[in-house]
């Protein structure tokens, strides 16, 4: 089981609706079956197992996606958070903590529904900036309303703040 230095185990959607926290992670997966596919509307889908979980500002959406499986999303933004399998834990996804770095995937599942191509894309090549003249234009005025990657009192900021929602 995965103990970070920090102790801190906390994440949320990209709106800042729903926020969690967990006091200890277990095994990360790479999940390549098609619910997971669809639910993360990629190619796989990135969890982690977590422990003493506790929804910290909002609650997640279910969906019953199966006879045996319901996955939390945020309603507001459509963030995927959660696939709850009805044990002790709930497996949460790994992009959705404020530092996904603690928890990196150590196995890979259900290789029979895992796309042809996946294994080839770290062979992709890579924009850099400065290759494209109209992406580098595109993104330099970019502005997040994203939900920054840490806890916030209140959320989103008073209208007028730095980073508000339009």
């Amino acid at each position: 089981m995965f103990q970070p230095e920090t102790g801190e185990l906390t994440g949320g959607c990209q709106c800042g609706a729903v926020r969690f926290h967990a006091k200890r992670l277990g095994r990360a997966s790479i999940c390549h079956c098609r619910m997971c596919q669809k639910a993360f509307g990629g190619f796989y889908g990135p969890l982690v197992t977590a422990f003493g979980v506790t929804w910290t500002r909002g609650q997640p959406t279910w969906f019953q996606s199966s006879n045996k499986v319901r996955r939390g999303f945020c309603a507001q933004c459509g963030t995927p958070l959660a696939y709850d399998f009805g044990a002790s834990a709930i497996e949460l996804a790994i992009g959705a903590f404020d530092n996904p770095e603690l928890a990196p995937p150590t196995i890979q599942v259900n290789p029979d529904d895992k796309l042809s191509f996946t294994d080839g894309l770290v062979s992709l090549p890579t924009r850099q900036p400065g290759d494209n003249a109209k992406a580098d234009e595109f993104l330099i005025d970019v502005v997040s309303y994203q939900h920054p990657d840490h806890d916030t009192e209140h959320w989103p900021p008073a209208t007028g703040s730095t980073g508000s929602v339009p």
